[in-house]
């Protein structure tokens, strides 16, 4: 869960170095599904070493010391209602002033008592996980047999009942083609945000389930275009997309037509392709956030040991907040620092998107062994950009009001010193 569509306004004024903007808890382990590219390797009972009632309820008071305006704060899991106390903790963290999203598994818990008391308690943003447009595809991946319909009716239940809810997809080889099926699954539920995953190849998740470069790049080109149908799409370990999003819009600002100039591939084409067949033409402006968030800037994740990650996917350990406050660990890490201060290897050390993309810090630690190297994910190669602005002359400065990463990778406004 994410914040609004006021984002990209939020990203120029928070302090990055000083507060993470969203903190992700796996509150338990335990969860009734078996998706076969779970993040979490999800079991049925919580594991040994779970943080206790009391660690939980301490946290939270930890988590209050990054001061006002204080960070979304997710409970995510596994399946945070497996948690016996999950209301409590959902409890105090809004006394304390916590904005608060819940990110539930699809499984028999989550039912119209759950959904009647995420609004009693004050919910602020659900999180649903719908990997594909078929049931068939959806069951598939989630490892459960019927799980699409449910979740396809609770999605619905949740908006009649007045819950704000957003649709995480992650997208690997076997539902990729549904991409565009899934906008028009959105658009049919009422649901405005789609959050969209980039696989990381960690947990369940297999090499084989990945996409190349240019299919991800592909993936972004196609989702550009999937924000034009009133829909705000973000990414997650996907930063390349502001990249791509940028790029598209400028040249859009100046008179070209995208496609034309970047020449996206086939997986691209025929995505979009359907896309218009099930949508028509897009008729309004494009919803593509480009927030300069990863791992470890803005993002931080607390397991349900109390073992401090980057991010979820990134299993580099950062600490324990059984021993040491959350906030100093996010502060003063060495780590998170270079991760801030954008003190990249290879390509991303000097790449003109250093900042606002920066590449997936979980990547490149998982498959190349380098939290600060290069994304092997993204084809792009530093300089292009600004080869393109001067081939096509493009007017950037116009521009910059409206493409609000733009202006951190063109200088005319350097990005705050961490």
């Amino acid at each position: 869960m994410r914040h609004g569509h006021g984002g990209d306004e939020l990203h120029r004024s928070w302090p990055f170095d000083e507060k993470p903007l969203l903190v992700f808890w796996e509150t338990t382990k335990a969860c009734m599904l078996a998706c076969k590219h779970c993040r979490a390797s999800a079991i049925l009972e919580p594991l040994p070493g779970e943080l206790s009632h009391e660690e939980a309820m301490r946290l939270l008071d930890d988590l209050a010391g990054f001061g006002k305006p204080l960070p979304i704060l997710v409970f995510t899991g596994g399946d945070p209602l497996m948690r016996k106390d999950i209301w409590q903790l959902v409890a105090r963290a809004k006394e304390l002033g916590f904005r608060v999203a819940l990110a539930p598994a699809v499984s028999p818990l989550l039912n119209k008592d759950a959904i009647k008391k995420m609004i009693d308690y004050g919910i602020d943003g659900v999180s649903i996980s719908i990997d594909g447009a078929r049931p068939e595809t959806h069951d598939s991946i989630r490892g459960i047999k019927g799980v699409f319909e449910r979740s396809v009716k609770v999605v619905r239940e949740m908006i009649e009942a007045g819950l704000r809810v957003q649709i995480n997809t992650a997208v690997m080889r076997d539902n990729v083609l549904e991409l565009a099926d899934m906008v028009k699954l959105l658009k049919d539920l009422g649901v405005n945000v789609w959050e969209v995953f980039y696989l990381i190849p960690v947990g369940r998740a297999q090499r084989e389930l990945d996409l190349t470069p240019q299919e991800w790049e592909d993936v972004s080109h196609f989702l550009y275009e999937a924000s034009k149908y009133g829909i705000v799409v973000r990414t997650t370990e996907g930063p390349m997309f502001r990249r791509v999003a940028i790029t598209r819009r400028l040249l859009e600002l100046n008179g070209y037509e995208p496609d034309e100039v970047l020449r996206p591939g086939e997986l691209y084409r025929r995505l979009v392709g359907r896309l218009r067949e099930l949508l028509g033409e897009p008729e309004g402006r494009p919803l593509a956030t480009t927030t300069g968030t990863r791992d470890g800037k803005g993002i931080i994740f607390i397991s349900h040991d109390g073992i401090v990650y980057p991010s979820g996917f990134m299993p580099y350990p950062l600490g324990s907040v059984r021993t040491k406050s959350i906030v100093e660990i996010y502060r003063n890490n060495e780590m998170l620092r270079k991760i801030r201060r954008a003190e990249f290897h290879g390509r991303c050390g000097v790449c003109e998107f250093r900042d606002i993309c920066g590449g997936s810090r979980a990547r490149a630690y998982l498959l190349k062994g380098d939290p600060l190297g290069e994304d092997p994910a993204c084809p792009y190669q530093p300089g292009e950009f600004r080869a393109l602005v001067e081939k096509y002359r493009l007017d950037v400065e116009r521009a910059v009001k409206e493409i609000r990463g733009l202006r951190y990778i063109w200088g005319l406004s350097a990005p705050r010193a961490q």
